[in-house]
């Protein structure tokens, strides 16, 4: 749906060089693979979940560095392309919404979706950071170094619900990567537990007020405390628990 077919073989195999694996930043393992495939799965199913009662809320994906036929940046193979593809093409939903909010700009996904009309990708992230050659997503909000809650949402909240309104997806695939948080190791944002909370929050609240399903993946998160990296991920899950008890 969205990778080269020999690309996704190779790897399954065992098979992508040295040089691929590299760029990929892991070491091929049979236990790596099954782990590609699952997460790629789940974000699968949290997609038709979504549409079945509205919310859902994947534990895993938001490969957004993954190209057709390449992989990039942790990212093997673009679970968010891959859904937007596999419910477009099963009539599941005439138009999808990716709003990716990691730090990283999605660039894999941008480059893959590319000639997809109905297939819109949103990303706010970090100017000065990776991917150093950015592509072009639909709409790309390039926030500075050191950017905090207050300008975060307000960015945020300047573009999502036009774009809600210009697009009308059937679905929104939401990619909270956490590593906006300013403690992240990779991240250069400065938002708060309770910024990226507040963030997430709005993102579903704005949605679900629509009507519009929204199907969560959990994105970046680079630290070595690797409890408190835990704990910020399932911010989202707190998030959403929150928005479907109130509506």
């Amino acid at each position: 749906l969205a990778h080269d077919a020999t690309y996704v073989s190779e790897y399954a195999e065992g098979r992508l060089d040295g040089r691929a694996m590299r760029r990929i930043g892991f070491p091929w393992s049979e236990a790596l693979v099954r782990r590609t495939f699952t997460a790629l799965g789940s974000t699968l199913l949290a997609a038709e979940l979504a549409l079945e009662h509205g919310l859902a809320c994947s534990t895993a994906g938001g490969t957004h560095h993954a190209f057709r036929a390449a992989g990039s940046g942790y990212c093997i193979f673009n679970d968010l392309a891959v859904a937007a593809r596999w419910l477009h093409t099963r009539g599941l939903a005439r138009r999808v919404l990716i709003v990716d909010l990691d730090v990283h700009q999605g660039d894999g996904t941008a480059s893959i979706l590319r000639d997809d009309a109905d297939l819109v990708t949103f990303s706010v992230h970090c100017d000065a950071n990776f991917p150093f050659r950015k592509e072009a997503s639909d709409l790309d909000v390039a926030l500075p170094v050191g950017a905090d809650d207050t300008t975060y949402l307000a960015a945020l909240a300047a573009h999502l619900p036009d774009l809600l309104a210009q697009t009308r997806p059937n679905i929104v695939l939401y990619d909270a990567g956490v590593d906006p948080h300013r403690d992240d190791a990779l991240g250069k944002l400065a938002l708060s537990d309770e910024g990226l909370l507040r963030r997430d929050r709005y993102v579903l609240e704005t949605c679900i007020q629509r009507g519009i399903p929204v199907a969560t993946v959990i994105g970046g998160g680079y630290s070595k405390d690797v409890d408190t990296l835990g704990r910020r991920h399932t911010i989202v899950h707190r998030a959403a628990s929150e928005v479907w008890r109130h509506t």
